[in-house]
């Protein structure tokens, strides 16, 4: 199992496919780098596609610390520098869209472009809180199966989670969600909901920037994608229909869709939405 070791933490990561161009994939809270496996198999035959855990989740180490947005931000920029990746196309799902942002603002040279996937420049909505701290407290000291129930409606669409066609996926996710590390997922929660937001500095962000969102998403509400991409100058949104907030998982085949349209016309400046 390949690792590398950055700022205190051993890291899980693989490599896929080949590619004058390098995408890495940074995924949301809760998950691992599996989230991404539909894009990497259509993406490999022309990229060298990355997937890594972040400390605490998936494969990775559970740490004492660093769960914070700036700690896993700098994880994230040494496992690109540290492996040779730099500059590549970043691609963060919700929690990995709040670094993929902070790599933008603060460490440009390492990237190439900018995919953000069911994210949010803003900090977590106050009202938000304090049912995830009491979500979190469950999770932590009875069990993340006590509250399986109450978050897959958040993590995924009302499509996916009614789609008779479906119900050994869901299955196969509830079991991934149930398996994380009680402590490691825990901080990575604090993590989270305690960040504090960007949106104010978003406007300096310049890269080739794209923005997916699923109209289902009840996490991050496509309205706060919108306000991103009002921001960003030239950026790309595309909503896709019927997808919640995993919609890598719900939707791979659009999102993969709108990631190869946009890496296809990579350099373009046009902001179109579709």
């Amino acid at each position: 199992m390949p690792e590398i070791q950055v700022k205190g933490a051993r890291l899980h990561y693989e490599v896929t496919g080949e590619g004058p161009e390098t995408i890495v994939f940074a995924h949301g809270l809760l998950w691992s780098g599996d989230m991404f496996a539909e894009q990497v198999a259509a993406l490999a035959d022309r990229y060298r596609c990355v997937t890594f855990d972040f400390r605490g989740q998936g494969r990775s180490e559970v740490t004492a610390g660093g769960y914070d947005m700036d700690t896993l931000s700098a994880d994230a920029a040494a496992v690109i520098e540290d492996l040779g990746f730099a500059p590549c196309h970043f691609a963060g799902l919700s929690m990995g869209g709040f670094v993929a942002l902070r790599l933008a603002l603060r460490r440009p040279e390492l990237l190439l472009s900018l995919i953000l996937l069911e994210t949010t420049a803003e900090p977590e909505p106050a009202h938000n809180v304090p049912r995830y701290r009491r979500l979190n407290l469950v999770a932590r000291w009875l069990g993340l199966r006590l509250v399986a129930g109450q978050v897959m409606p958040i993590m995924f669409g009302e499509k996916f989670l009614g789609d008779p066609a479906r119900v050994a996926e869901r299955a196969a996710w509830r079991r991934r969600l149930i398996a994380n590390h009680r402590v490691g997922i825990s901080r990575a929660v604090r993590g989270v909901i305690e960040r504090q937001g960007v949106a104010d500095e978003i406007h300096r962000i310049d890269l080739p920037t794209l923005i997916v969102v699923g109209d289902q998403d009840v996490a991050t509400v496509p309205a706060k994608s919108e306000r991103m991409h009002a921001r960003i100058a030239g950026s790309k949104l595309v909503v896709v229909p019927g997808a919640g907030h995993s919609s890598t998982v719900e939707e791979p085949a659009a999102v993969t869709a709108a990631i190869e349209a946009f890496l296809a016309g990579f350099g373009e400046d046009d902001g179109t939405t579709e």
